[in-house]
């Protein structure tokens, strides 16, 4: 259930609005739908990139498909081999090709190597860390596009703050509405984690609760529980509707000074909210059921596959931006479920992660491809960082087994599809080893402001943060040279 802290005012018999709905009935939906939903009416508009910025790409993409692989896979036994470098860098994968010629991906990679030609690699993610290179940092900063301030002595941060930079979704939701009874922002299956940090640059941070994300915190695929956007069975739509008619009645009736000081006035994003339960667009798109078990199949019937193929179908009945993060805590057991590979990084690459992430990712890009979607929506994959390219080194401070990688911030890659981005192609360049770019090396900031460009968003829109300051969405260029 969406839970939103903090809304104040009360009417003239000294309850609050939210117990006023909650006594009237309309808890059914919980007044947490309607503050996702309350997205300002005044806000900055921009009808194309500012003086200076490129024009390659700008507004290609009405939506987003964030894909997080929270843990930090590694490149060169995924997305960039190196069969010539030695034997404690190249690791036990062979390469193969692909359905583009001049691109290899690695032996555990089979099915995507046959979608890679309706994307783009980025071989060249590339920065220096703030403190230890830790995952809460890193998370925190592809997520909000700024380097957090208040690094700890391990590389984790504290847990989310008001204050925190918000989630680029969050940005967007905001400065980029829907019109549609539809969640707008939808993060899934579970929070950003590494350790007791949860959720560290997921949320909405100063911009305020009523921007988080919907949580969709569930496995999907198991048994799936929407009891926030059903109605209640002795609940009837007409019911609902009647209510919604009060509440209005009741809105308009408020005296206008009320209206104008009353900051969470029973405004048209109420209305929103109502919609959203009683007309059924966004449960109906939580229901995998409705698929062909043939194409449920060809995901994956694992938590990340069919965590693809629900956020394609958010994508299909309107969400803005959907994350789909990697189902397990980033500094997570290798062995069960995690990326991140200290103590073992071959076995697990083989026989538990590559298999999901190769059936998940190249069925979503065919997928969207023959439905037309792959056009208008923005796919990123990528994870904080990349992998040690010597195996059984130290370069964050913890243990690696002989076979195992440590993290790696200097290089790695990201995949990007769709929205005009080219296809089959290769962005920058590792070196021989993959430890470094010696072509056009991307910053994650730079992916952040990517993002902003393709949605028509000038990365460089100011926002006022909770002491009222200016601040830019990210400090960073798009990679314009991404877009066909």
């Amino acid at each position: 259930m969406i839970s939103i802290p903090g809304l104040s005012g009360a009417t003239c018999d000294g309850y609050s609005r939210r117990e006023f709905m909650r006594l009237g009935g309309a808890g059914l939906l919980g007044l947490s739908l309607a503050d996702i939903l309350r997205l300002q009416a005044e806000q900055p508009k921009t009808t194309g990139p500012a003086p200076g910025q490129p024009k390659n790409g700008w507004g290609s993409a009405k939506q987003v498909l964030m894909i997080y692989l929270q843990g930090g896979p590694s490149h060169i036994d995924i997305w960039d081999p190196k069969p010539d470098a030695p034997s404690n860098v190249r690791g036990d994968f062979k390469p193969i090709r692909t359905k583009v010629p001049g691109i290899q991906l690695s032996e555990v990679m089979p099915k995507l190597a046959q979608q890679i030609d309706r994307a783009t690699l980025i071989r060249s993610m590339s920065y220096t860390p703030a403190g230890l290179f830790n995952h809460t940092a890193a998370i925190y900063q592809i997520m909000t596009g700024y380097t957090p301030d208040r690094v700890s002595p391990s590389g984790q941060l504290e847990p989310p703050a008001p204050n925190d930079f918000p989630h680029m979704g969050s940005q967007i939701s905001r400065l980029k509405p829907l019109d549609i009874p539809m969640l707008p922002f939808v993060m899934l299956p579970r929070p950003l984690q590494e350790s007791n940090v949860i959720g560290k640059g997921g949320t909405a941070g100063f911009l305020g609760a009523a921007y988080d994300p919907y949580y969709f915190y569930q496995d999907p695929a198991k048994i799936i529980n929407l009891d926030d956007l059903t109605l209640r069975k002795e609940i009837s739509k007409e019911r609902l509707d009647r209510r919604s008619t009060l509440l209005k009645a009741v809105n308009d009736a408020m005296p206008e000074m009320e209206k104008a000081v009353e900051k969470y006035a029973l405004d048209r994003y109420y209305q929103k909210a109502f919609d959203l339960v009683s007309s059924g667009r966004a449960r109906d798109a939580f229901d995998l059921s409705k698929e062909k078990d043939s194409l449920r199949d060809k995901y994956g019937r694992h938590t990340f596959g069919q965590g693809l193929l629900l956020a394609r179908r958010l994508l299909e009945s309107g969400t803005r931006f959907v994350q789909m993060n990697w189902p397990a805590v980033a500094n997570g057991d290798p062995t069960v479920d995690a990326w991140d590979t200290h103590a073992a990084n071959f076995g697990p690459l083989r026989n538990l992660h590559c298999p999901k992430l190769d059936s998940g990712l190249s069925a979503l890009l065919e997928d969207l491809d023959e439905r037309g979607l792959l056009k208008e929506t923005l796919v990123v994959a990528l994870g904080e960082f990349g992998r040690s390219p010597r195996l059984g080194v130290s370069t964050s401070g913890n243990t690696n087994s002989p076979d195992g990688r440590d993290h790696w911030p200097y290089c790695y890659t990201a995949l990007i599809a769709g929205a005009g981005i080219r296809r089959g192609a290769l962005y920058g360049k590792s070196d021989a080893t993959g430890s470094s770019p010696i072509e056009t090396p991307v910053h994650p900031t730079q992916i952040v402001a990517t993002v902003y460009h393709a949605l028509g968003i000038d990365p460089h829109t100011m926002v006022m943060n909770h002491l009222n300051q200016p601040r830019e969405l990210v400090q960073a260029e798009p990679v314009s040279a991404l877009f066909g």
